[in-house]
């Protein structure tokens, strides 16, 4: 023992344990329109209700990001990647909407290639259920069967040309409500028809919708979200019953004096 220490043995200040955040937490399942076949995306959390705000506010308007073939089990398309919204919140499921897609990098990487031509094409449309919605096209010129030259280069007036067919096309296709614009995208309708209408001006490969995002929204009821989900909403008809009223005889008679 060293010179001045003394023999009391003293206790530690134990330090307390803090409490997991997480198990506080309240978790919710969040659900994605009926038109996929797994709708089930997945679980989130969130605070409790607490701090002047309640856990529906704190949920509202959170974004969630899954894949196409998660949601269609379906591999081949896990390259697209969708974005979801939510919008009501029921109990413990959050009912979300369809808000924006877009190709993963690899997926665009791998399609560049050279002594090709890339044509792109962006466009803002409106649906017909108040969406506004901006629209980006990629695709590549395609060489014939043939061909012995090494490039594959399209002129500068072909490619207006086709960028032009592009942006008519896609206005033309989303000429629709939101949710059969989504139905476009999963069975990739629109592409395979700009490669059909612009076969006349240049062959073209590897035509996608890169990229989808939602800008403006209108002021949707809950109703309307409900219906993307399968829930039937009746409204009943108020009407009151008949009253029948009694007429008085005589009526008021104006005494003479």
């Amino acid at each position: 023992m060293t010179i001045g220490k003394s023999n009391r043995q003293f206790r530690k200040k134990g330090r307390k344990q803090k409490a997991d955040p997480f198990l506080k937490k309240v978790w919710y399942d969040v659900k994605a329109p009926n038109i996929f076949r797994e709708t089930q995306i997945g679980k989130t959390c969130v605070n409790p209700t607490g701090g002047g705000k309640t856990s529906e506010q704190q949920l509202d308007k959170r974004m969630f990001e899954v894949s196409l073939g998660d949601l269609n089990k379906d591999e081949r398309k896990s390259y697209m990647q969708f974005k979801f919204r939510v919008e009501h919140v029921s109990g413990t499921n959050c009912f979300t909407n369809f808000y924006g897609m877009r190709l993963t990098n690899d997926k665009v990487q791998s399609l560049v290639v050279k002594y090709h031509t890339l044509i792109e094409a962006v466009v803002n449309v409106k649906t017909t259920d108040g969406y506004t919605v901006r629209i980006f096209c990629i695709g590549f010129t395609k060489k014939d069967r043939n061909q012995v030259k090494k490039t594959c280069y399209a002129q500068s007036s072909q490619v207006r040309e086709i960028r032009r067919r592009m942006v008519n096309i896609m206005i033309k296709e989303s000429n629709c409500t939101l949710k059969e614009l989504t139905l476009k995208l999963i069975s990739e309708s629109v592409p395979k028809e700009i490669t059909k209408q612009c076969q006349s001006v240049f062959p073209l490969q590897n035509v996608y919708l890169r990229k989808m995002k939602v800008l403006k929204t209108p002021k949707v009821d809950v109703d309307t979200i409900l219906k993307l989900h399968g829930f039937e909403t009746k409204k009943k008809k108020e009407t009151g019953k008949k009253v029948n009223r009694k007429k008085k005889r005589g009526g008021n008679k104006k005494k003479k004096n």
